[in-house]
């Protein structure tokens, strides 16, 4: 992780909106951003954590614009709106973080409860949808536009109790890369300028789960600062290179 708070050039003076902000990865990005000069606009369900997590940067960072908003993001009129909000106030758009998550399992794929499946595909597939509708003007008039989705190596490869969580990244991840085609071809032959990837973890951890759990060893797992700091630096990366690609934080399955 970059500690030098020195600002990193393809960031600097972005704009980047972030959506499912107030989680720990949330909180985690919205200092590495802040502190790579970008102006950030977290986005959550959760207006109270919301706030906690939009006053931590600024505070870690007092020049940095961090700002959140309230936004029901099951709902496409209300994303829109925000995403117009957003490219209005600042002038431009260079960036979606998807960060919404959420889990379910069961002990054996015949135990699965399909109430898990209309969860998941609120939280990991329709949001997805929503937020890439809504932004994808936006990042086609950047110089720097891009789409980041966080997705699990569980989609790549299913284990029986995970069939709803695992399909529904899956599911995220198709439609994500539907996005970066369309990237592709608004770019013609100059490659796209534009890009949609994918970062792809086993699962995450935090300070918190490590002090719940000092004895757990979380094998495999990538650290919110770690996760921070890999969607900072696709910026860092040629929209070509990064474009329809899953860019791998844990071991390929």
């Amino acid at each position: 992780m970059n500690g030098s708070g020195a600002t990193n050039g393809a960031l600097d003076g972005a704009v980047v909106a972030v959506a499912g902000a107030a989680g720990p990865a949330g909180r985690a990005v919205l200092l590495r951003l802040a502190e790579a000069g970008a102006t950030v606009v977290g986005a959550d369900a959760d207006a109270t954590r919301l706030a906690e997590a939009v006053d931590a940067a600024r505070y870690a960072h007092g020049g940095a614009t961090v700002t959140g908003d309230t936004v029901d993001l099951l709902d496409l009129a209300a994303t829109r709106a925000w995403a117009d909000k957003t490219e209005n106030e600042f002038g431009r758009i260079d960036g979606l973080v998807h960060l919404v998550g959420g889990w379910r399992g069961s002990a054996t794929f015949a135990e699965t409860d399909l109430a898990d499946w209309d969860l998941l595909e609120r939280l990991l597939i329709r949001t997805v949808q929503h937020t890439s509708l809504a932004f994808h003007d936006g990042l086609l008039r950047s110089d720097r536009g891009r789409f980041l989705l966080v997705s699990a190596a569980g989609a790549t490869k299913p284990t029986a109790g995970n069939a709803a969580y695992a399909a529904a990244k899956a599911a995220a991840e198709a439609w994500t890369l539907a996005l970066g085609d369309a990237f592709r071809k608004a770019g013609g032959e100059a490659g796209p300028r534009a890009a949609a990837a994918i970062l792809v973890i086993k699962a995450l951890v935090h300070d918190a789960m490590r002090a719940a759990r000092p004895n757990a060893k979380f094998a495999g797992f990538t650290d919110v600062t770690d996760l921070a700091e890999a969607i900072a630096g696709v910026w860092d990366r040629p929209a070509r290179e990064v474009n329809g690609q899953r860019l791998w934080l844990t071991p390929e399955p």
